[in-house]
């Protein structure tokens, strides 16, 4: 039988924050948002990454949804319509709701104990760089932010001519 390895404090640490990030994704509220499909399992984190400064394309993050696509990085513009209190379980995330340009509504977890808090209101334009997870809505988007173990490229958010990551 093949012996597992042992993951490492920050492996962990990583997994249980993407189990809250998605608990808590299960947990806002919204306004007749159409739920994603939880019924493929989550894919291993894509390689398959969009150009720096290029946006994914609307059909791509369609598919990314619509096939449950967890791990996958997008990046595109979206509108603030819900802000939501922080979730202070763990890493500290701010969260809130985003519409994009094709009328799906993501969860941004955006975390505060690595980047500064973004100072977003309802109606805001924002662009995002994060890795996706499926929910039963349209997602979560998450790794907004820089890696402090710069082990992967690290995902960001625009707001009123700042970068937050």
């Amino acid at each position: 039988m093949p012996r597992r390895r042992k993951r490492t404090p920050l492996q962990a640490a990583l997994v249980i924050v993407v189990a809250l990030i998605a608990y808590a994704g299960k947990q806002w509220g919204g306004s007749g948002d159409s739920p994603a499909s939880t019924s493929n399992p989550p894919s291993s984190v894509s390689t398959a990454r969009s150009p720096h400064g290029s946006d994914t394309p609307p059909a791509r993050i369609e598919s990314i949804i619509r096939d449950g696509k967890s791990g996958e990085i997008i990046q595109a513009p979206a509108t603030v319509t819900k802000t939501l209190p922080d979730d202070n379980d763990g890493s500290r995330h701010q969260r809130f709701i985003v519409k994009l340009d094709s009328g799906r509504t993501l969860l941004i977890a955006h975390n505060i104990d690595l980047a500064k808090r973004v100072p977003v209101s309802e109606g805001d334009a924002i662009r995002f760089r994060g890795q996706y997870e499926t929910n039963e809505r349209d997602g979560v988007i998450h790794w907004t932010h820089r890696d402090p173990a710069n082990r992967r490229p690290g995902g960001w958010i625009r707001h009123d001519g700042r970068e937050y990551k």
